[in-house]
């Protein structure tokens, strides 16, 4: 799981569900500004919390809004919002799940936010010499997977594996196997394994960056489900003109670049748009 990356735990996420679903019924209190409220509460998967948490920032200082924000993975984002819990815009994973939020007449709306990519990773040097997929299935490679991530990320990256046709070989070779992507990431920083598959977003993390190589791996390997985040408006948000807004500006070329900084592939940019066709990533 994820739950460091995002900075909250499942229990305090679903605590903060609660609360929110309370707070959601309170009538909002007309202010001398250009929006009635001066708070938007913003949900996102937890994968998206660093670029999520400097494209607030902005936003914060030039609207004198607030951004309360909450990251949490995917799972347990979808089932509560499915569930009753409720907040005010969603930046969310996986592109059935937004369409189900709108099928459910709980999102009134959601655009393309961006995309993410997986890649290999090495220790600095790559003292193993990896150069492929292939290469985890070589005899000696020290390969750890982080097969347990809760989803999608074991079975992401079990699908590279499998639509590569190494899935076998590759398990073959016993790979160690992590239940979280983040605290795997020091373990190939340190030497302790020789490769890893990973979203290229876990690469540009504070704690990461420069620290490990990345090479890139076919895109035609990529398992679709996994790979598209939007972003839409829910049917509670309190002033509409404030939740548009702030939609529109994290779809703006400023804050895509800010996504584009932490590994993503920003949806306003010409591979984006070609994954937009590609994915079918439209509004229902």
């Amino acid at each position: 799981m994820e739950n460091k990356t995002s900075g909250v735990s499942r229990r305090t996420f679903l605590k903060s569900a609660v609360a929110s679903t309370a707070a959601a019924v309170l009538s909002p209190v007309l202010l001398g500004g250009r929006f009635q409220v001066d708070a938007l509460q913003v949900w996102s998967c937890g994968g998206l919390a660093e670029a999520f948490t400097e494209a607030n920032s902005l936003y914060e200082q030039r609207n004198g809004v607030s951004i309360d924000y909450t990251g949490a993975f995917a799972a347990a984002l979808g089932k509560s919002l499915l569930g009753g819990a409720v907040t005010e815009v969603f930046g969310g994973r996986v592109l059935q799940l937004a369409k189900d939020l709108r099928a459910a007449n709980l999102m009134l709306y959601f655009r393309p936010l961006c995309f993410t990519e997986y890649v290999l990773v090495t220790p600095p040097g790559n003292p193993a010499g990896i150069k492929s997929l292939e290469d985890l299935a070589k005899p000696g490679v020290r390969v750890i997977l982080p097969l347990g991530a809760s989803p999608p990320g074991g079975g992401a990256i079990m699908g590279i594996l499998t639509k590569a046709k190494l899935d076998k070989a590759v398990l073959a070779n016993k790979p160690e196997k992590e239940t979280c992507v983040v605290k795997m990431m020091p373990r190939i920083i340190n030497g302790e394994g020789d490769a890893s598959i990973v979203e290229r977003r876990l690469t540009r993390r504070a704690d990461t960056a420069g620290k490990v190589e990345a090479i890139p791996i076919p895109a035609a390997l990529f398992p679709p489900g996994p790979l598209t985040f939007t972003i839409g408006v829910m049917k509670y948000a309190k002033d509409r003109a404030l939740a548009d807004d702030y939609v529109n500006f994290i779809c703006a070329d400023e804050s895509q670049a800010i996504f584009e900084k932490h590994g993503f592939i920003p949806a306003n940019s010409e591979k984006g748009r070609t994954l937009i066709e590609k994915l079918g990533v439209k509004d229902v």
